[in-house]
């Protein structure tokens, strides 16, 4: 289904005017159902006014309050009086207003910390910077990292929630096919990996045979076998006195 022009001042003007739910809204919208709530909320598009799309043509009263009144219909687009071309898909890196541009750093402090499988060409798509400032706050080397406060980027409206998903699922299987091309490797090599809590587990030290408990001692043998000193010998041969004056 064709989403409706400029879609999230629709879900401003949807969730506050109807009493239609976050799915359905969301999936009239083009959105994520937790971008609807961030709207409801007031932390998502707190500055964006609200589009009446039944004054423009795009939705009845009547479509409003048959889904309504079915939580599980779908809102369905009212034939248009004109043919609009659809949106060309965006290239390039995604344009930051001025007033969200200081806020980057931030938006990259939450994606390094909680996404870690996205790539710094990823992240500077979603964001809408480039990879030396990826790269600063990535090492902590920023010039402004005391101050960094790492913030949803999806709440900052610096991308969709639906946009995020999709990096982070694309991200996740590259992950996956990489693991299996080193498993691939490591079995071409006859290497055997070793499962994480093997290779972390701690080494016990081998058990040692019990010793065998002491003999009492008796204290009345105690000298009984010692053997008899050995009288000393003269090294030097007994002086007579008569000797001593002999000529």
């Amino acid at each position: 289904m064709t989403a409706p022009l400029m879609p999230k001042a629709t879900a401003v003007w949807l969730v506050d005017n109807t009493a239609l739910t976050f799915n359905q809204i969301a999936l009239f919208c083009g959105l994520h159902p937790l971008e609807v709530k961030g709207i409801a909320n007031g932390d998502i598009a707190a500055g964006i006014k609200g589009m009446d799309p039944v004054s423009n043509g795009q939705l009845t009263r009547d479509e409003i309050e048959r889904c309504t009144n079915d939580q599980t219909a779908e809102l369905q687009l009212a034939d248009a009086k004109r043919d609009i071309p659809a949106p060309k898909p965006r290239k390039g890196s995604r344009y930051t207003p001025l007033s969200k541009r200081q806020e980057r750093p931030d938006a990259i402090a939450w994606l390094v910390r909680n996404h870690p499988e996205l790539n710094d060409a990823e992240i500077g798509r979603l964001v809408g910077t480039t990879k030396p400032t990826i790269q600063s706050v990535r090492e902590r080397n920023h010039w402004n990292m005391a101050n960094i406060t790492p913030l949803d980027p999806v709440t900052l409206g610096m991308c969709s929630q639906i946009e995020l998903d999709d990096y982070v699922a694309k991200a996740a299987k590259r992950e996956e096919r990489r693991q299996k091309r080193l498993a691939r490797e490591a079995a071409k090599n006859g290497e055997v990996l070793k499962d994480a809590t093997e290779t972390t587990a701690v080494v016990q030290d081998t058990p040692h045979e019990p010793e065998a408990p002491a003999q009492p001692i008796d204290d009345s043998n105690v000298f009984a076998d010692a053997p008899a000193a050995a009288p000393a010998e003269d090294t030097e041969e007994s002086l007579r006195p008569e000797d001593v004056f002999k000529s």
